[in-house]
């Protein structure tokens, strides 16, 4: 009897230490020892999960003798079996079945575990969630189920579920005999960037429209110099031969803004404006904002205040305007918000406004602040309508700052509206590690606007150059005579930001598959050889905040053989970028389609890198089909 109680006794103590529940954690990264962000780590058989971070790490609680599994899109799954508390770090290698898309998510059912680990999964398969993986969506911190990624096709493009992109035409080579000059407004919107990551991560195919090669291009910062004088930016301007065009030379147009001391930024008088919907109740939407909101708070300084204004069936005010010093009062309302029911943005836009106006600071950062997957149903949701209330309420001085957020239902399009018409910026918050550096890194730089209405004009000289083409900038296109007209609106530059334009131009005596003829004309004069040393003239034209009137600065550029290989790494960066947009696109210009040409640019240009952006670009790319 003696010896069956002490047997009890004992399988009893293993039980009980099987079943404690212990912290593990550790780092997951590729076999080139580059960390994963995003990578999720599941408790098998279980709805417990997570996401690693920007730099690969992960944290989660779960009981000795049960499995966890890693994943990542592209990379072979691994599972490791827990004996003890403390570290697990994991090498995932690259996978040659590219064609399955993983959906994580798990469950008791076995049908649900296997779509979870990505099984029978194929693109453009027709897949519906099974009520067992609805219900588990959302259950798992960080994570997200994903059927059905790719949606309904409209005009050859892939829409994901309901989510919508302004079309795009890509611009093409323009001859300079007909047209010498380029005119364009900057953009130093970074969305189309984070929302393409969200796609390559999630294993999607990414709808052609979604690829903005300047949003991808301005993502990255580039050590252009500081401006000194009077003039708030710097102006960088290179010629080398092109990467993917041996006809080709490829020419870089670069701003850099002032940077403005933190201390040095006047107060700032801002109103979040938060979608607080039905549609916002996924994990990756107003919960990831609400966290989002709390990066921002440790940045607040007491003379600037804060309000916040929901939406959903109707608009109210939750948090009158409130001093930053005030943190708990603002995390408290933060805390409080959730989503239901349908979506007042009209009216919402409309108090936002009221309360920045009434608390409006003279000389200070004025601004609303839009949250939302950007679905408008209720009252004025039309782009058209939209987009006119918008620029009736930039005529206060109150900018507006519209951040995305989710997936399936997310409206880039109305977004980018909204933020080119109301003086402001656009971005997508895809993860933690992106709203650190949106609302936490980089906030007050773009709160801080230091030249508005900021526009570009180059002039090609026919003596050097037959043809050109901007890559990228195609919704930010002007007429040329819109360039003198300081009632047209453009973009904004923000302190510290960086801005960069890319041109690939045909050089006068080289035969190209990309020109095509015309006739010879017969009243324009065709050079003129007093400049015959310079390829193009760079102007640019821009308004003080608060001014009425442009200014104009002017750079001549001059004639370059030098080859990409002997270019700067910011350059060469830069290049690899707008390569892989224009693979992503399927561009006509280019005479690659392999990806292992852009990673071999972008490893020459990643440099020191010391954020890891360049690194996880150079990641992505790997990892895409």
């Amino acid at each position: 009897m003696k010896t069956l109680f002490t047997f009890l006794a004992v399988a009893l103590l293993g039980f009980q230490l099987n079943a404690q529940t212990i912290t593990i954690s550790g780092t997951v990264s590729d076999d080139t020892s580059l960390p994963l962000p995003g990578a999720n780590v599941i408790v098998k058989g279980t709805s417990t999960g997570t996401q690693t971070d920007f730099d690969g790490n992960y944290s989660i609680n779960a009981q000795i003798g049960q499995k966890l599994v890693f994943t990542y899109v592209g990379f072979e799954t691994k599972e490791v079996k827990i004996k003890k508390a403390g570290e697990i770090n994991i090498t995932l290698h690259p996978s040659s079945a590219l064609e399955e898309v993983i959906v994580t998510g798990y469950s008791e059912n076995n049908d649900a575990i296997r779509n979870a680990m990505g099984y029978g999964i194929k693109r453009n398969h027709t897949y519906k969630s099974s009520k067992e993986e609805r219900k588990l969506q959302g259950q798992a911190a960080g994570l997200q189920i994903n059927p059905s990624l790719y949606g309904s096709r409209s005009n050859n493009n892939y829409v994901s579920e309901n989510e919508s992109y302004g079309k795009i035409d890509e611009n093409i080579f323009k001859s300079v005999s007909t047209a010498p000059l380029s005119t364009f407004s900057i953009d130093v919107d970074k969305a189309g960037y984070s929302n393409l990551r969200r796609m390559l991560n999630n294993g999607q195919q990414v709808p052609e429209d979604a690829v903005k090669i300047e949003e991808m291009v301005n993502y990255f910062a580039y050590n252009y110099p500081q401006p000194t004088g009077k003039d708030p930016f710097s102006i960088t301007a290179d010629i080398v031969n092109s990467p993917w065009n041996q006809d080709a030379k490829l020419v870089r147009i670069g701003l850099k803004g002032k940077d403005i001391s933190l201390k040095n930024v006047p107060p700032s008088n801002l109103v979040f404006l938060l979608d607080v919907s039905g549609s916002m109740e996924s994990p990756n939407k107003l919960p990831l904002l609400k966290s989002a909101l709390n990066v921002l708070v440790d940045r607040l300084r007491e003379n600037d205040k804060v309000a916040i204004v929901v939406y959903a069936g109707a608009a109210g005010l939750v948090l009158p305007p409130t001093s930053g010093s005030e943190k708990q009062k603002i995390r408290d309302a933060i805390d409080n918000l959730s989503a239901g029911g349908s979506t007042a943005g009209g009216a919402g836009i409309e108090l936002a406004y009221k309360i920045a106006e009434e608390n409006f600071s003279k000389g200070g950062n004025n601004r609303v602040i839009l949250a939302t997957d950007g679905d408008f149903n209720v009252g004025a949701s039309s782009d058209r309508s939209m987009e006119n209330l918008i620029e009736e309420k930039r005529k206060t001085g109150v900018f507006l700052t519209c951040l995305g957020f989710g997936m399936g239902n997310y409206k880039d399009s109305k977004l980018e509206t909204l933020a080119d018409k109301g003086n402001g910026n656009h971005a997508y918050i895809d993860t933690m590690q992106e709203a650190q550096k949106v609302l936490g890194t980089e906030f007050f730089g773009t709160l801080y606007t230091i030249a508005k209405d900021v526009k570009i004009q180059v002039e090609f000289n026919p003596a050097k150059v037959q043809a050109y083409r901007l890559i990228g900038y195609e919704n930010r296109l002007l007429n040329d005579e819109d360039f003198k007209d300081d009632a047209k609106d453009a973009g904004e530059l923000g302190s510290g930001h960086t801005v960069t334009a890319l041109y690939e131009i045909i050089p006068v005596g080289v035969k190209s598959k990309y020109l095509k003829d015309i006739d010879n004309l017969k009243y324009t004069k065709q050079t003129n050889q007093n400049f015959a040393d310079e390829m193009l003239t760079v102007k640019f034209r821009y308004k003080e905040p608060d001014g009425d009137v442009s200014k104009l600065i002017t750079k001549t550029v001059k004639d370059d053989n030098k080859s990409i290989e002997s270019a700067n790494e910011d350059l060469k960066f830069s290049a690899a970028v707008a390569l892989f947009g224009m693979q992503l696109r399927d561009s006509e210009f280019i005479n690659t389609k392999k990806k292992e040409d852009v990673i071999s640019l972008a490893e020459a240009g990643k440099g020191s890198d010391k954020d890891g952006y360049r690194a996880e670009f150079i990641r992505l790319v790997k990892s895409s089909k």
